[in-house]
């Protein structure tokens, strides 16, 4: 399970890579280290054809009846057309979540923080497979209406598994975006695979 991230890119660089060409562009600072609940930025096709980049919270909102709910980050490639929580969504509210780093931390002790990035990425900017969907409802005493989002996680590739051995986050490439966004979910559900052997830089945290 991938639980932390950063997206340290400049908004513009999102706009030109992500093939962003509606709405506005939100002021998003770089975000060193992303954690789940907060919000980040996301590239999704608006009702007008154009993608549009919007701030959402990470995590969908499980509710748990008389405890708080629970943020809900990764959803597994293979439940996530068949789960009533996560199959609307994919059907038909997918999105692109735009990363620098991604963090995971070996299994066994002492804990050591591993970094991922993607070897040649311009701007070091890649993509998360991601979902969203609006949210209303009580979260800490108030009644809240959100965007939020998560994203896919997969079996390990051969630089992933030797740190996490159960899953990796769903990267996808250029060249998959606009399948991911406006495919079919049995097209979508066919990139939800292993990225490549060879195509992660791994850095051990210091």
């Amino acid at each position: 399970m991938c639980n932390l991230y950063s997206m340290t890119a400049a908004p513009e660089a999102i706009r030109r890579l992500f093939g962003v060409t509606g709405g506005a562009t939100p002021n998003v600072p770089p975000l060193e280290r992303i954690r789940p609940t907060d919000r980040v930025p996301v590239v999704r096709q608006a009702s007008d054809g154009n993608r549009e980049l919007a701030l959402m919270r990470w995590g969908f909102v499980l509710p748990q009846g008389d405890k708080a709910p629970k943020p809900v980050t990764n959803a597994r490639s293979d439940k996530v057309n068949v789960s009533p929580f996560w199959k609307p969504s994919f059907e038909s509210r997918r999105c692109l979540v735009p990363v620098t780093a991604f963090g995971e931390w070996t299994e066994a002790a002492p804990k050591i923080l591993h970094w991922f990035r993607l070897k040649g990425a311009e701007e070091g900017l890649f993509a998360f497979a991601g979902l969203w969907r609006p949210w209303q409802g009580a979260l800490r005493g108030e009644t809240v209406s959100l965007e939020t989002m998560a994203f896919l996680t997969t079996a390990p590739n051969a630089e992933m598994a030797p740190i996490h051995s159960k899953s990796m986050p769903v990267i996808l490439t250029q060249d998959q975006y606009d399948v991911w966004l406006n495919g079919t979910a049995q097209e979508a559900l066919r990139l939800a695979r292993p990225l490549a052997d060879g195509l992660l830089e791994v850095e051990k945290a210091g």
